[in-house]
C-alpha cells in the first residue's frame, strides 16, 4: 500500500513537474518574442478567417507589432526559399497539402504548441513543422428561395431538379475537393476519384450542371441554387447576403476534410515571436478568433465557445462522415490529373 501511495505521489510530482516546466519554457518564450518586438506573416490578411482579432491581441498582450503580404501557399514557400538569410516573413498560413511541400523544400523549422495533443494526428507533422490550426470541409449552400426540398446529401442532390455549381475544376482548390467529396460519398477516395466523376457526369446529362463559379456575387445575384463550397466560405457567403435565403450543410453521406496550417520560416528574423504567435493561435483564446471568421478550429471538440460564436458554426454532428486526405502523395498525383479527366468524363456530357 505504501509502495503504491508512493508510487502515486511520485507520478503526481512528475506531471506537476513537467507542467512548471512547460509554464517556464512558455515564459521564456514570451520574453524572447518581446525583445523581437514584431512578427511579420505572408498569407494571413486582416479579413480571412478573423486573423485581424488574432494580430491585435498579440499587439495588445506581448507588444508585437505586425505586417502582413497576401499571396498564395506556392508563393509563400516559393517566397522564404528565395530570400533565405536575407528573409521579410516569419510565418505563413498554406493550404495543408502545401506543408509537406514546404518540410522537402526545407524552408520551416519546427515548433509544437502547448495544446499540441489536441491536435489530430492526421492534421499535424510528426516533427511539428506544420499543423491545422482550422479546417475547411466541402459543403452545400443552397439558395432556399430558389430550391423548394433541400438536399441533405449527395444522393439527394443526385435526385433533384435544380442545378448544381462547383466552380472550375481546372482551378479551384475548393472545386477539386468538391469532387474528391463526391467520390467519398460514393465508395471512392483519393486514389479512386471515378465516382465522383460519374456523379458529375449523370448531373451534366441531366442538363443540371451549372458553370457559375459559387462566389459571393453569383449567389447574391442569384445564378447559384446549390453550390459546393468550403463550409467555412458557405458560411461566410449566408452571414454577408442573407442568413435566411440560404442554408448551409455537409452532405450526411460522405465528403472531405481538409485545412489550412501555419509554417514558420527556417531563416525568420523573428522566431521566438512566429513561434508565440502559433503558441496563440492554437490556445483557446486564438481557436475562438478563427471560429469568429467562420473557420472551424482544429480544437473545436477540446473547446467551450461562447454561444454567440458556436451558433455561427455549423454543429459538430454534420461532420461525422467528414474524412481527412489519407494518401497525400496519391492525392497529388489525382489532382494534377483531374482538370483532363473532368473534360473527359463531364464536360462531354454537356455537349
Amino acid at each position: 500500500m505504501k509502495r503504491l501511495l508512493l508510487a502515486s505521489l511520485l507520478g503526481s510530482a512528475i506531471v506537476l513537474g513537467n507542467h512548471a516546466m512547460a509554464n517556464e519554457d512558455l515564459k521564456a518564450l514570451e520574453q524572447a518574442a518581446r525583445a523581437e518586438g514584431e512578427v511579420n506573416s505572408v498569407g494571413m490578411p486582416d479579413s480571412w478567417a478573423n486573423w485581424k482579432d488574432t494580430w491585435a491581441d498579440l499587439n495588445k498582450l506581448y507588444g508585437l507589432k505586425h505586417m502582413d503580404t497576401d499571396m498564395s501557399s506556392a508563393q509563400e514557400i516559393a517566397k522564404f526559399d528565395a530570400e533565405k538569410d536575407n528573409a521579410t516573413a516569419d510565418i505563413g498560413d498554406v493550404g495543408a497539402a502545401f506543408g509537406p511541400i514546404a518540410v522537402q523544400k526545407g524552408v520551416t523549422q519546427p515548433y509544437k504548441p502547448s495544446t499540441w495533443e489536441q491536435i489530430p494526428a492526421w492534421a499535424k507533422d510528426q516533427d511539428g513543422h506544420w499543423m491545422l490550426a482550422y479546417t475547411g470541409s466541402i459543403a452545400f449552400i443552397v439558395n432556399k428561395q430558389l430550391v423548394k426540398e433541400t438536399p441533405k446529401s449527395w444522393a439527394d442532390l443526385k435526385q433533384g431538379e435544380y442545378k448544381v455549381a462547383i466552380g472550375d475544376v481546372s482551378a479551384a482548390a475548393q472545386a477539386v475537393n468538391g469532387v474528391l467529396a463526391a467520390a467519398i460519398a460514393n465508395g471512392g477516395n483519393e486514389t479512386n476519384i471515378q465516382p465522383g466523376l460519374d456523379f458529375f457526369a449523370e448531373i451534366a446529362k441531366q442538363g443540371r450542371l451549372s458553370l457559375s463559379n459559387p462566389t459571393i456575387q453569383t449567389l447574391e445575384k442569384g445564378e447559384v441554387e446549390v453550390g459546393v463550397v468550403w463550409d467555412f466560405n458557405g458560411l461566410s457567403y449566408r452571414d454577408q447576403i442573407d442568413p435566411n435565403r440560404f442554408e448551409v450543410l455537409i452532405p450526411s453521406d460522405g465528403s472531405v476534410i481538409s485545412g489550412y496550417t501555419t509554417i514558420i520560416n527556417k531563416y525568420a528574423k523573428h522566431p521566438n515571436a512566429a513561434k508565440l504567435t502559433r503558441e496563440y493561435i492554437l490556445s483557446d483564446a486564438g481557436q475562438i478568433n478563427l471560429a469568429k471568421g467562420n473557420a472551424r478550429p482544429i480544437r473545436a471538440e477540446h473547446l467551450t465557445l461562447p454561444a454567440e460564436v458556436k451558433a455561427k458554426l455549423l454543429p459538430n454532428e454534420q461532420y461525422a462522415k467528414v474524412q481527412p486526405i489519407k494518401d497525400a502523395t496519391a492525392w497529388e498525383a489525382t489532382s494534377k490529373a483531374l482538370p483532363q479527366l473532368w473534360q473527359e468524363n463531364v464536360i462531354i456530357e454537356m455537349q
